[in-house]
């Protein structure tokens, strides 16, 4: 005997509810997946930058939290076809080279733009020197044509220049800390890079 075939009002009340309590399923997940995706896919960067960004936002929010609960509770992030923006207030100068340091190491990350505060700032004099050797080295950098500055984050503390982020080659790196080696007052020199092709 033929099943008969429900009535348009019954089947739209069926649609209704199937849609309705759908949010607590994996039927849930895969329409709001879908909502997020055709939403990505209308803004500039398209569909496979919104994804990337999604994966390195939550692998930043991982990674700081499995390496320091206190930092990962007082950094917010923001992602953006793989720039990071790091905004918030730590407690130490430590803390802010910490951070960009962890953003690095995240694959596919491009530049960090490290906004954050220190609440225990340095005496006036050291952070006015740490200012000025900071925005010595950026502006050699910025005219030199064999060194590309958006991959690189610097962070100044105490005279210890830290660089962070990803040279293209060997002898972009070298040029890079050379550079910084010959501002005035800088003490030490340390460096997180990685080089995208070694040799």
């Amino acid at each position: 005997m033929p099943r008969s075939t429900p009535s348009a009002p019954l089947l739209a009340v069926l649609v209704a509810i199937a849609v309705g309590s759908a949010g607590c399923t994996p039927l849930g997940v895969a329409v709001g997946a879908g909502a997020a995706g055709a939403t990505a896919t209308q803004t500039e960067k398209g569909f496979a930058a919104a994804v990337d960004d999604t994966r390195i936002k939550a692998e930043l929010n991982g990674l700081f939290f499995r390496t320091d609960a206190d930092l990962y509770q007082s950094v917010t992030f923001k992602v953006e076809e793989g720039r990071v923006l790091l905004t918030g207030v730590v407690p130490k100068p430590d803390d802010r080279v910490q951070a960009s340091k962890l953003a690095w190491s995240v694959d596919e990350v491009r530049e960090v733009l490290n906004e954050l505060k220190v609440s225990d700032e340095t005496s006036l004099t050291d952070k006015g020197r740490d200012v000025t050797i900071a925005a010595k080295l950026r502006a050699r950098l910025l005219v030199d044509d064999k060194v590309s500055l958006i991959n690189y984050s610097i962070d100044v503390v105490n005279q210890t220049v830290y660089i962070m982020g990803v040279a293209r080659t060997e002898a972009e790196l070298q040029r890079v800390l050379g550079t910084a080696r010959d501002i005035a007052y800088v003490r030490q020199v340390v460096d997180f890079v990685r080089v995208a092709k070694p040799g």
